[in-house]
């Protein structure tokens, strides 16, 4: 994909380009992510893991949840407490209620406990060669990887998504980018 400076018209393009990928064709690109990142989790020690629920054709990673507590590795979903703040985590596992948080994301309930990930799953509308995430523009995740302890990130994405942009002062780095 070509170099663009415009990160709203970037978003849409990338976003367009998800939801017309064929049903089958996405859900073999989520099998191919969902199975890398669990090969990358045997190699390393996460004992808790943030996820997220899929939103806007992002990759599905569900069937893979189910299966992190046979690893040992609890899940925990990111809420949104206050605009303009870091992600929170809640621990969470398939089935648990889920309800709408301050961004209107739906998310654990927040009488669940709180937790630090070890490493966090960042779904990328794009990313760049450098680890840089185009996201939906909020920032949450850059708070959330400023603050210390940081957890690892693990960008989440489709190949085709790779794109090249400029770096803005906010932006921190994934550590690793899982694709399809």
């Amino acid at each position: 994909m070509e170099n663009v400076t415009d990160k709203a018209a970037l978003r849409r393009q990338m976003i367009a380009a998800r939801r017309a990928l064929a049903p089958d064709v996405k859900l073999q690109a989520d099998a191919r992510i969902a199975q890398r990142l669990w090969q990358w989790l045997a190699d390393h020690q996460v004992k808790v893991l943030g996820g997220y629920l899929p939103i806007a054709g992002e990759p599905d990673l569900s069937p893979l949840y189910a299966g992190l507590a046979e690893r040992g590795i609890v899940l925990a979903l990111p809420i949104v407490m206050e605009r303009h703040q870091p992600l929170r985590y809640l621990r969470w596992q398939p089935g648990d209620p889920l309800a709408r948080d301050a961004s209107g994301t739906m998310a654990p309930s927040a009488s669940s406990d709180f937790l630090q990930p070890d490493a966090v799953l960042a779904p990328c509308i794009g990313f760049t060669g450098t680890g840089l995430r185009l996201g939906f523009g909020g920032g949450y995740f850059d708070r959330t990887l400023a603050q210390s302890p940081r957890p690892m990130a693990v960008g989440i994405a489709y190949a085709f998504s790779r794109v090249e942009f400029p770096a803005e002062a906010h932006d921190i780095p994934l550590d690793l980018v899982i694709t399809d």
